[in-house]
């Protein structure tokens, strides 16, 4: 094994050539990791007289092969512990801006697998619908459609992945997608009520940052909102979407107040496909509790009121219309569990059936909102399940706007900021028992814009919902 060669200096040597060299028996260098911070080394050299030399590691507990007594190693030495202590110092004065970009990884890194299961969905969605003329022809107008509000879509996705009011993917179950996000008012002066939001997506592509607009701004005005993430087509069929639904109601019912929720100010509310969901939930648990079903976790009572965005409430009524519009029947009568489950899956229908009548006298006030030039899903939808809920002895209304699409109520108008009219209109039954929250809306200030009118004006005309 060759030798390790170390340069020295040897001042006993007179030639002007000051650097000699040491051999050094390996066998008896290596220091171990309890040896103090100075030991001494016997070295063999090729000059008449043993030498001994005083090592000192650059490091302590940490093996080393060399060390000199001149000034040139000591100064060298002392150079590294200034550059160490210096490099420390730099450490400690960055640890602040590390913090901080290691928060924004963690939220980018959050952010990444959100985006990839909204890509996941979007081609899905066309998997199902097929590569017709048709669906070509309404994919471009998406695209369109999606170009025009993609300022708004911005800053709402900016608000949604780093706003610290926004609680993303609180877990509510132990099934797949058992996820809600909880929009947190600004002021915690109090317990706020809560509104439990379905989100749409025609049940193939609903996805809980759907709700992340209308979250935002509710809780502007001291609305807790939880969005409700639940099982899609073909991960789960319609009995599966009602029971995450039902799922997610009972956390909010009844964990609500751990987050600063009124428990006794809880309203459901869904929009589109989760507009036909949590409806479906709220009738299923009032049968559950007029002894007609199981057991239940949560309780109608607790539902001071429904809000319908947008939904169906009749199946047998939209199977064909869906047909035409391109959610073709074999798909939709998939996603509902066959013909036979049309009744079960329609509300307008179980209502009227003489042997539930208990249920039905335990439904909260139902209020629903529709746009007369919706072509998704027709405002006679909602206006039909007022009247027969109004037969039946619900108390119950249809609210509806004259010229708004599918997508206007939700989407377009609430970017256009300043005043809208569906909005106040929902703020102002939530607030109603409560005096000094009316006192804050009459002077609350006029909601901001985030997309051109023009822009918007395009939106509205392209749109294929």
């Amino acid at each position: 094994m060759p030798s390790h060669i170390l340069p020295v200096t040897n001042p006993n040597l007179h030639s002007s050539k000051q650097h000699s060299y040491l051999r050094i028996d390996p066998t008896t260098m290596p220091l171990k990791q309890d040896d103090p911070i100075t030991s001494t080394r016997l070295v063999s050299s090729p000059f008449e007289d043993e030498t001994i030399i005083s090592v000192r590691p650059l490091l302590s507990r940490t093996p080393s092969f060399a060390g000199t007594t001149t000034t040139s190693s000591c100064a060298s030495y002392q150079q590294r512990r200034r550059r160490v202590a210096s490099e420390n110092s730099l450490s400690s004065l960055s640890d602040e801006s590390i913090g901080q970009r290691q928060s924004l990884a963690r939220e980018v890194d959050h952010a990444a697998p959100e985006r990839f299961l909204l890509t996941r969905l979007s081609l899905k969605l066309l998997r199902y619908m097929g590569v017709g003329y048709r669906w070509i022809m309404r994919f471009l107008a998406l695209g369109c459609y999606s170009l025009m509000l993609f300022p708004g879509f911005i800053q709402v996705g900016y608000y949604y992945f780093f706003s610290g009011r926004v609680l993303r993917s609180i877990v509510y179950g132990d099934k797949p997608r058992n996820r809600l996000d909880l929009y947190l008012p600004k002021n915690t002066d109090g317990p706020k009520p809560v509104v439990a939001f379905v989100t749409g997506g025609a049940w193939i592509i609903g996805y809980k940052a759907w709700g992340s607009l209308l979250g935002q701004q509710l809780s502007e005005r001291d609305i807790m909102v939880a969005c409700i993430d639940y099982r899609n087509y073909p991960q789960g069929t319609m009995s599966n979407m009602v029971e995450d639904a039902s799922e997610g109601i009972s956390f909010v019912c009844n964990k609500i107040a751990e987050y600063g929720g009124d428990p006794n100010r809880v309203y459901l509310m869904g929009q589109s496909a989760g507009g036909h969901i949590a409806a479906c939930a709220l009738v299923e648990q009032a049968i559950k509790e007029a002894g007609e079903g199981g057991s239940t976790t949560w309780s109608v009572l607790q539902i001071k009121t429904y809000f319908g965005l947008s939904g169906g409430y009749n199946l047998f009524n939209l199977v064909d219309y869906f047909h035409s519009r391109g959610l073709y029947r074999s798909i939709f009568l998939s996603i509902m569990e066959g013909e036979e489950s049309l009744r079960r899956f329609s509300p307008e229908v179980i209502v009227q059936d003489p042997n539930l009548k208990k249920a039905v006298s335990l439904l909260p006030p139902i209020v629903l909102f529709h746009g007369t030039a919706d072509y998704s899903i027709p405002a006679d939808s909602s206006k039909s399940f007022a009247e027969t809920l109004q037969s039946v002895g619900v108390r119950a209304e249809s609210i509806l706007y004259e010229g708004k699409t599918h997508t206007d109520l939700f989407l377009q108008d609430p970017m256009r900021g300043g005043n809208d009219r569906m909005f106040e209109d929902l703020v102002s039954i939530i607030h109603s028992d409560d005096r000094e929250a009316q006192a804050k809306d009459e002077v609350a200030p006029p909601r901001r814009r985030l997309v051109p009118e023009f822009m918007l004006q395009l939106a509205h005309r392209v749109s294929p919902f």
